[in-house]
């Protein structure tokens, strides 16, 4: 019998949406130059060097070799950025800082235009850290799903995807140094997920934690500010990054797809259960705890006003549109009488249950500069 484990041992809290329990969770070593993950996995040689047998994991990887870009030359590094001047130019557009918020009694009733201007400037400088953060952590779990996954063809792909990630992480670098102002740690709730995915043993968790999760809502973050910013470098350098996003969000749902046809119950049961974790704890990440601090206001003060903002729900809500299909698609949501349904209902995203998963629009999303040339 598969033993059912609840809340305060999966995401350490019993409610989904206990504030004061998520905002606990902080970094303590934002000085340190680096961190150390201890992990034992197993390292698998395969002597089958057969090329196709996974025909479509074989396609992804000849479409992952003809779609390679180089960060530093196929990107227009000579655009100028006002980041100021698009913070502004977005706040204008979107009625003012404060359209939709009563700041009244709050610490922020005290704010002008020159505080609001700068917040938003730390939260672009944010939000482009955690990307380049998620970034490394998937070029970490991409060399071990090289290492550890038992087929040859996965493995080819998944070199592809080492290269990859390699690069996202040094365009966001890149723009973060020359475009921007400042670099933030990684968050805590990111930083604990990405723990878990490269401490757990198992191969397919790396894929289900990294490919399905992280990609994942990483795929649905790019393209909700592909879609929202007016800056052309970013918005060019944001699509070739999705590009490359959908392919190795389709690598996990076509890998999986396979390997969990084989697994018993309670292996699901777990699969599901890591999934709800990493969801969970991906939606804390984005509460911008670490942008508060810096502009000297209390979290705890602020946060609970703007989770009731619309936007922001729709927001929230919407990072887990690629999620739910391609966990449908596992398999994920129905089995054991539907625990994942359920949690993905308190979640607030089962709605997208019926979009269309990630392993059938890849090819949609793809763009290489010769693709880019022939479009312009």
């Amino acid at each position: 019998m598969t033993q059912m484990r609840e809340n305060e041992e999966i995401i350490d809290r019993a409610q989904i949406d206990d504030l004061e329990a998520i905002m606990a969770v902080v970094n303590t070593d934002w000085d340190e130059p680096g961190h150390d993950v201890p992990s034992a996995y197993d390292t698998h040689f395969t002597w089958n060097y057969e090329k196709g047998e996974r025909p479509k994991l074989d396609k992804l990887y000849e479409k992952a070799k003809r779609s390679q870009w180089n960060a530093q030359t196929d990107l227009p590094w000579d655009t100028e950025v006002d980041q100021e001047e698009l913070v502004r130019a977005n706040a204008i557009a979107n009625g003012g800082f404060t359209q939709g918020i009563d700041v009244t009694g709050t610490p922020l009733e005290a704010w002008g235009d020159a505080e609001w201007l700068q917040f938003g400037v730390e939260s672009q400088n944010w939000t482009l850290s955690q990307f380049m953060h998620g970034e490394q952590g998937a070029l970490i779990c991409t060399a071990r799903i090289v290492e550890s996954v038992p087929w040859i063809d996965a493995k080819y792909y998944a070199a592809t995807q080492v290269v990859d990630e390699a690069r996202h992480v040094e365009v966001f670098s890149k723009y973060l140094d020359e475009k921007l102002s400042g670099h933030y740690p990684i968050n805590a709730h990111l930083r604990l997920l990405l723990d878990d995915i490269i401490t757990d043993t198992r191969w397919d968790m790396t894929y289900l934690g990294m490919q399905i999760m992280v990609e994942g809502l990483a795929l649905a973050a790019f393209g909700f500010m592909h879609q929202m910013t007016t800056e052309p470098l970013l918005k060019q350098l944001l699509r070739y990054v999705m590009s490359d996003e959908a392919r190795h969000v389709a690598f996990g749902v076509l890998s999986l797809q396979e390997y969990y046809e084989e697994l018993s119950a309670a292996e699901i049961r777990e699969r599901q259960e890591f999934a709800f974790e990493a969801a969970v704890r991906m939606r804390d990440r984005f509460l911008q705890q670490e942008v508060w601090e810096k502009m000297g206001v209390d979290p705890k003060a602020v946060v609970p006003l703007l989770l009731d903002i619309p936007e922001r729900q729709m927001f929230q809500t919407m990072l887990f549109s690629k999620i739910v299909p391609n966990c449908k698609k596992l398999g994920l949501l129905d089995a054991a009488d539907g625990w994942l349904r359920t949690k993905f209902t308190e979640l607030g995203c089962i709605g997208f249950e019926d979009w269309e998963d990630t392993g059938a629009e890849y090819e949609s999303l793809q763009a290489t500069p010769e693709s880019d040339a022939l479009a312009s």
